[in-house]
């Protein structure tokens, strides 16, 4: 995570120079998200952004949605805002108990966000709630709610509230098998679109003195250790236990879902996505962040977009995105599906 705005900026420039189509990033408790993104902003990266995913416990919807639509008027372009429950030792440390049920959280908090935003038409106070607040109307560009998801019932609650699920770590099969199937029925239940599908996909181009076990550890190592998603991946057909992260690791790279060879092989990868049902997905370079320093991650993304955009011009695959941490896409009814943009997870 950022500790220093300034470090975000190299990632930045590439979506500002249109390498790449949004920078993304992760709930950070050092440098606040949002603050990175207004700060960019305010330094002239008037660029697109998504969050990936902001944790619901640290701040009230009425927040989240001044946030949301006060960074989609500073940067000039729709936000995504996309929104986790966290885990239940985390909202348990917050609020003294973890959530009854996260999956009717995240249901509610996301209607409270987008009825806020005005998403479902004009702001009401008390529609349905004599003692509703609402925002001050604003004009802006827009914000998409988004809602990050691992498993099926997360991703059927996705289809009913969001515009955007958000999944990291997912391989394509099990995005194809699993989760969309799960989001449009959800969605069909309740009359509207299927949401976008965004995936984070870690990735990491194969140089001298790497190893790519090492580096998935080190980009993924907390995740691994989380028993949701060690029990996705294990749905997804992966040997994977959240007591070996190590171990876990090495499954990431041996079953592809760390992307990692030459930059044309994770641009064929990363259209793999795509050919799943993807509409955009996020490269992921924090295991080179953190192993080998700034400069080597700018590189990768460099390269690895440059691959993606040489596929475009003969394949429709995938619009890949970046992420700015220690960092793919189907559309509803919008832009045809295009070689993935790159983004960055903070």
């Amino acid at each position: 995570m950022p500790t220093n705005p300034r470090s975000v900026v190299p990632f930045a420039e590439l979506v500002h120079a249109g390498q790449a189509a949004r920078l993304w990033q992760g709930q950070s408790l050092s440098a606040d998200t949002h603050q990175v993104f207004a700060y960019l902003a305010g330094m002239g990266y008037r660029i697109p952004t998504g969050t990936s995913v902001a944790l619901m416990p640290l701040r009230h919807a009425m927040d989240a949605a001044i946030q949301s639509r006060s960074l989609a008027l500073l940067t000039g372009h729709r936000m995504v805002l996309g929104l986790g429950p966290a885990t239940p030792d985390f909202v348990t440390g917050l609020h003294g108990k973890p959530y009854d049920s996260p999956r009717d959280v995240c249901v509610a908090y996301l209607e409270e966000v987008r009825r806020l935003l005005g998403a479902e038409g004009p702001p009401r106070a008390g529609d349905g709630n004599p003692g509703a607040v609402s925002l001050p109307e604003m004009p802006h560009p827009g914000v998409e709610t988004g809602l990050g998801v691992l498993r099926p019932v997360l991703a059927h609650a996705a289809g009913q509230v969001a515009d955007v699920a958000i999944s990291w770590m997912t391989p394509p099969g099990y995005v194809r098998d699993t989760l969309l199937p799960a989001m449009a029925k959800g969605a069909a239940e309740t009359d509207r679109p299927v949401p976008r599908m965004v995936t984070i996909v870690h990735a990491a181009v194969d140089r001298p003195h790497r190893n790519p076990y090492r580096l998935a550890y080190t980009a993924a190592r907390a995740h691994l250790a989380g028993p949701h998603y060690t029990d996705m991946l294990r749905r997804a057909g992966l040997r994977v236990h959240h007591s070996q992260p190590n171990l876990g690791a090495r499954a990431l790279v041996d079953s592809g879902t760390f992307a990692h060879g030459s930059p044309e092989d994770i641009a064929e990868q990363l259209a793999e996505y795509g050919r799943a049902g993807v509409d955009e997905v996020v490269v992921n370079v924090a295991g080179v962040y953190s192993e080998h320093g700034h400069p080597d991650a700018v590189q990768d993304l460099q390269d690895i977009l440059a691959a993606c955009r040489e596929q475009e011009q003969t394949h429709d695959q995938v619009r890949v995105y970046g992420h700015a941490e220690a960092p793919p896409g189907r559309t509803q009814g919008g832009d045809a599906p295009q070689c993935p943009t790159t983004s960055l997870a903070g």
